[in-house]
């Protein structure tokens, strides 16, 4: 926030802080007499490090560390945190080093602290990328050490608090940020107050108007349904007297937040919005929870489908409780959640809880681990992905915790975001399992890898080695964990299969200009390597092996190079094969010829103008950062490449046993009839020539129109047994390869 220059006496805010740490010390209690100590040492240097800065308000800057100390010892937080937030501000505002806060207060602290500094000294280009990053590293360090975002949400609620303060033009900008990051991650680590009074504090800044009408419909609602609210409790309280279950009732409201979203989303008026009023059961254990839900049936009605058991599968944020809403008196529906204490406290302050609850039973513990599965997953693919802004593509995609629920063969649970598919489903048991994914069942029914899953599926993967991540996958998965697994994947192949053929293309130019052994890893080649390395400017051979795969450098300018070196070092080109090479080269390529048989994937790609299949003459070029890009020696688009790129072709020859069918292009002309194209499709198929895309054109009205066809076939003898088979079939006037592509 900054200081601002405001008159106030040295006295009066020295008053003010001190009166404010004494307001601290008394949550303190739960903190040893040296922690409280420690804590009072931060406190002093945070004071002098902020002294003279003044909040908006005109207090004295450090009432905001306070404030945001105090709410971390509401949760109960160590003395570290504490310390931390105290601190939280002194590294970005007041130049203190890391270095010096090590030394001061220890390691840990200081990187509490480090952690919760905004990326002040980076510029970004835009506030998306910029808000991206600063999340990024605030996420990083708190899926190291949850505590660091406890305190950022804290800081977050008293800046929110003090809102009124800051310039109204600042104030759409907070809010929104506030409702898009940080009350997200607050539900999702299951801080449920903080999320509730985040998104009010929102709303009220957003929408000021709004938030002011609903606020006084809600008060009127109030008033005139005291009595039968009153009369519900009442009668909910003899009702477990009468039944020796010793319970506590606390009555809830539903936000005005979550209120206007309702209407907002269903479009309903205030008045058709019912489950305003609530009640909280809390229970001795969890048995108790599913009687008092059989008590209250009996009192009154329940509303059919609105029961949920949050308890038997919890939320994924650890949230448990029965939830049920009941038809009270005079007709108003009223809600009712039993839990238990322990619950209580999980449902409250999630994560939080872990400092806040020590559970004896180790069974109920488990829930507040499940907040940080979810905080490991960032960790993962923050390694895979270093660009802010595709990180926080991921991060969104998992930030809202609407989730499906299905269970593997072994009825193990898992929670998945709502649309989740069967691969996303595969990526979350394992990245291993996710790769080598072939098919899905669902419910012992195979179904589409893309099928969306529903709660209560049981999902089973099928894997196979030889199976790995399609680029297709990307268009339906929702999880960021499977999005990010498949792209580094295909990076991956892709590279490992340009670095391949980049060292094929410059061991061909090697031999055409004389060298018949490639200078490989033996160390008296190493000062070869560095001197190439520094012609051509990469950082490594990998590197640039993998540059001339894709044709962004020409492998016969680093092979003459290569020459030049090794001949300084007296090792000269071979004659006779220098000869032999030169005499059996292409005539229109300067290299050696490259052997193709389908198994290249992402390093070699077949023209979609011309679609080569085996029996073509064909010709390689070597685009700029596309790889190899293989077309029929007479094809047009080549031609013109090869008037003005020449030094970018190569030879290649297809292999004798290509390993996989081709894809090529196939106009049928046919009389417009009942039935024509099942028969054109019956045609093909019997040639065994499979259909990958049809396009049947806009002319179906005319007598006679051409329908075009990609299909898949092993090489020109096949493709002219479909031609002769679709000349055969009735309606069919003429069948022929086309010479254009369409999109596949």
């Amino acid at each position: 926030m900054g200081s601002t220059p405001h008159l106030t006496s040295p006295a009066a805010a020295a008053n003010a802080a001190a009166a404010s740490f004494a307001g601290l010390t008394a949550k303190l209690d739960y903190l040893s007499a040296s922690d409280v100590e420690q804590v009072r040492l931060a406190y002093r240097f945070a004071d002098e490090a902020h002294l003279g800065q003044l909040r908006n308000n005109g207090e004295p800057y450090i009432t905001h560390p306070i404030a945001v100390a105090a709410q971390c010892a509401d949760w109960k937080l160590d003395a570290q945190a504490l310390m931390a937030a105290l601190l939280h501000d002194a590294l970005e505002d007041c130049g203190i080093t890391k270095t010096e806060l090590i030394e001061k207060f220890g390691s840990p602290v200081a990187e509490l602290v480090d952690g919760l500094t905004k990326l002040d000294k980076l510029q970004f280009n835009t506030r998306e990328e910029n808000q991206a990053e600063s999340f990024r590293k605030m996420l990083l360090a708190m899926a190291r050490d949850v505590r660091v975002i406890l305190i950022k949400l804290a800081d977050r609620s008293h800046n929110m608090r003090t809102l009124s303060d800051v310039p109204r033009s600042k104030w759409a900008r907070i809010s929104s940020e506030t409702l898009d990051i940080y009350a997200p991650i607050a539900h999702r680590l299951g801080l449920n107050q903080t999320y509730r009074e985040l998104q009010d504090l929102s709303f009220r800044h957003l929408r000021p108007w709004r938030y002011a009408t609903l606020a006084k419909a809600v008060a009127k609602a109030r008033s005139r349904r005291r009595d039968l609210i009153q009369k519900v409790q009442k009668e909910v309280e003899a009702v477990f007297a009468a039944a020796n279950m010793p319970v506590r009732i606390a009555g809830r409201e539903k936000t005005l937040y979550s209120i206007y979203k309702k209407m907002d989303d269903k479009h309903l008026s205030f008045a058709q919005v019912t489950d305003i009023y609530g009640f909280r059961v809390l229970v001795p254990n969890v048995t108790d929870c599913y009687t008092a839900l059989g008590i209250l049936h009996q009192l009154y009605k329940p509303l059919p489908g609105k029961f949920k058991d949050h308890i038997a599968i919890a939320k994924v944020n650890g949230y448990q409780s029965l939830h049920t809403t009941l038809v009270g008196p005079a007709g108003i529906n009223v809600e009712f959640q039993m839990r238990t204490e322990a619950m209580h406290v999980v449902a409250e302050s999630g994560v939080a809880a872990h400092w806040l609850y020590k559970v004896n039973n180790p069974e109920d513990a488990s829930n507040d681990r499940l907040g940080t599965k979810w905080l490991q997953s960032l960790l993962d693919i923050q390694d895979e992905t270093r660009d802010a802004a595709e990180f926080w593509d991921h991060v969104k995609v998992d930030l809202f915790p609407d989730a499906v629920y299905v269970f593997t063969p072994k009825s193990q649970i898992m929670a998945l975001p709502r649309g989740a598919t069967v691969v996303d489903f595969a990526y979350a048991i394992h990245s291993n399992i996710g790769d080598h994914t072939m098919a899905g069942r669902i419910n012992g029914e195979q179904v589409p890898l893309r099928t969306e899953l529903k709660n209560g599926d049981v999902v089973e993967v099928v894997t196979a080695p030889v199976s790995t991540p399609n680029p297709a996958w990307l268009g339906f998965v929702r999880t960021g964990r499977a999005r990010s697994k498949i792209r580094h994947h295909l990076k991956t192949m892709a590279q490992t299969e340009s670095e391949s053929l980049g060292s094929k293309l410059l061991q061909q130019a090697l031999r055409s200009e004389g060298i018949e052994r490639f200078p490989d890893d033996d160390p008296s080649y190493e000062a070869l390597w560095e001197k190439v390395l520094r012609f051509t400017g990469n950082k490594n051979r990998q590197e640039l092996l993998t540059d001339i795969g894709l044709g962004k450098r020409i492998a016969n300018i680093v092979a003459k190079r290569m020459v030049n070196l090794l001949a300084d070092t007296g090792e000269r080109p071979d004659a006779l094969l220098l000869t032999r090479e030169r005499f059996t080269a292409h005539e229109s390529t300067s290299l050696g010829s490259i052997t193709l048989d389908g198994s290249e994937n992402a390093s070699v790609q077949f023209a979609p103008c011309c679609r080569p299949i085996p029996g073509d003459t064909i010709v390689g070029y070597l685009g700029r950062g596309e790889g190899l890009v293989v077309h029929q020696q007479d094809c047009q688009v080549a031609r013109k490449l090869q008037n003005k790129d020449s030094e970018r072709f190569i030879g290649v020859d297809w292999s004798d046993e290509p390993i996989r069918p081709f894809e090529t292009g196939v106009v049928v002309t046919v009389n417009n009839g009942k039935g024509v194209l099942a028969k054109v499709a019956a045609a093909l198929a019997s040639a065994e020539a499979d259909i990958l895309h049809i396009d049947m054109g806009q002319d179906g009205v005319q007598d006679a129109s051409d329908l075009r066809f990609v299909v898949a076939v092993r090489d020109t003898a096949h493709l002219e047994t479909a031609l002769r088979n679709l000349r055969r079939t009735p309606s069919v006037l003429r069948a022929e390869r086309s010479s254009n592509s369409i999109n596949a």
